[in-house]
């Protein structure tokens, strides 16, 4: 098989934590790794051909370095400009493992999904695989364990075949009231819905022709239009842009007469809000989740998660309270699938948390804006070794750097020089500079910028070894 990863989506579920920028699928959220990483570890013990990832190109250098962390070449990145949901993000996979490798079954994950039994998954892949190579268009049902509001539902009762355990679709159902769903799940009749699917591109490609032939035509003049850039694969904007938006469900395995469903019992979860975080992570005597300094008395039942600051909960109960540098999220857990509203009204109200972090990474590391106020802001600024920033300039800010730990080596105009530890240079305004680490060690500054304006848009690249230029 040939794993395809959906690594796009927002999670704006589990803001403050997951930001547009910084979404759920590359956060650590249960245990050292993240989302996408656990999603590719698991598959180890299939026999598999190097992973295809669809992601938003914004996510790109988050993608590739997350993927070199745990030693997983990529037979491809895929660069979205936007998203258009699961059919189009499939389609492009599909017809790029047709155009570059082999016509094998593609194993669809999501990248934000988390699954206890990594055994029982492997099996139940193992068994989707089988019927793939006979044509059909395989969904993983999830063995139901509650009556569940949040999820879709795949209805399937018959076997598919003489031999193997699927089933035929009988048809798929939206996400349904607590009196609905309790009915699903006593009937043994209703699955929910994984979102994870086994079919051959070729197999795909024809069922989307003939059912949705819009996708097919723009993904394929999206694709054939992109263009490789260092280890990515841009899909072209304006074709794209053409595009339906519509999701897998819809546009194919609704209307498809080869559709067939593998049950799953292997604890998954979509992790779709901070309660199903809470149910998934190790709860103490008194069911309290409890991550980094926190203190709580006479707390029960609750979600708490400082990353830099004391937390200190009293006489509360069925509480998320999620800390971070820049927000704090105190919720109820039986109303905490409306996050996305608060995460929509900070987009009405044009405020930059719903989209990235205080702390921000690049691709040569990441930055921390510690202070800010009229015409000055100040940065932690942590540059990885053998990592340079590109050739630029400012049209309204000059900028103070003072070395912390290991070497800079700057260039200011003309002037090409190394800056140690506890030593400090001047870029005036205007002037072309560069910023480069060529020692073995994170160099870490303090970066205090002053002018008129200081926003992130007043860089003008002259050269950038990660293609911004």
């Amino acid at each position: 098989m040939i794993p395809v990863i959906l690594a796009g989506g927002s999670g704006s579920r589990l803001w403050p934590q997951s930001r547009a920028l910084y979404p759920k699928q590359f956060l650590p959220l249960l245990g050292s790794t993240t989302m996408l990483q656990q999603t590719l570890q698991r598959l180890q013990g299939l026999d598999l051909q190097n992973p295809v990832i669809v992601c938003n190109e914004d996510h790109r250098f988050l993608v590739a370095e997350q993927l070199r962390q745990i030693g997983i070449k990529p037979a491809a990145i895929l660069l979205e400009p936007f998203g258009r949901n699961t059919a189009p993000a499939i389609a492009l996979a599909a017809a790029h493992i047709l155009q570059h490798m082999a016509d094998l079954p593609m194993l669809i994950l999501p990248a934000d999904h988390a699954i206890r039994d990594g055994a029982a998954f492997r099996q139940s892949v193992a068994e989707a695989g089988r019927y793939a190579e006979q044509d059909f268009l395989v969904t993983f049902g999830i063995q139901p364990t509650r009556p569940e509001t949040g999820y879709g539902y795949i209805n399937a009762s018959q076997p598919a075949s003489a031999q193997g355990e699927g089933r035929k679709i009988n048809r798929f159902v939206e996400k349904p009231d607590l009196a609905t769903a309790t009915r699903y799940v006593e009937s043994g009749e209703y699955f929910w819905n994984s979102g994870m699917f086994v079919f051959k591109p070729s197999r795909y490609l024809a069922e989307l022709g003939t059912h949705n032939k819009d996708i097919l035509e723009a993904c394929r003049a999206a694709l054939a239009a992109g263009k490789q850039d260092l280890d990515f694969i841009r899909i072209d904007r304006d074709t794209f842009s053409t595009c339906p938006d519509d999701s897998i469900d819809y546009a194919v395995m609704e209307k498809t007469t080869q559709a067939v469903m593998v049950p799953m019992n292997a604890g998954w979860s979509d992790v779709g809000s901070w309660s199903a975080l809470w149910e998934l992570d190790q709860q103490d005597a008194d069911g309290n989740v409890v991550i980094g300094d926190v203190i709580s008395r006479a707390t029960s039942n609750c979600y708490l998660q400082s990353t830099h600051k004391l937390l200190a909960t009293l006489g509360v109960d069925n509480l998320v309270v999620v800390d971070t540098p820049d927000a704090v999220l105190v919720a109820n857990k039986d109303q905490i699938q409306d996050v996305k509203k608060i995460v929509d009204q900070l987009k009405q109200q044009g405020r930059d948390e719903y989209r990235i972090h205080r702390e921000v990474y690049r691709p040569w590391g990441k930055y921390d804006s510690i202070d800010m106020g009229e015409r000055f802001q100040v940065k932690r600024i942590t540059v990885n070794p053998g990592a340079k920033l590109s050739v630029q300039m400012h049209h309204h800010r000059a900028e103070h750097w003072i070395v912390v730990s290991g070497t800079a080596k700057v260039t200011r105009g003309d002037e090409h020089y190394l800056v140690g530890e506890n030593q400090s240079t001047y870029i005036p305004l205007g002037v072309v500079h560069a910023l480069e680490n060529p020692g073995k060690i994170p160099l870490e500054m303090i970066e205090v910028q002053s002018g008129a304006y200081l926003g992130e848009d007043d860089i003008v690249r002259f050269e950038d070894k990660y293609g911004r230029a």
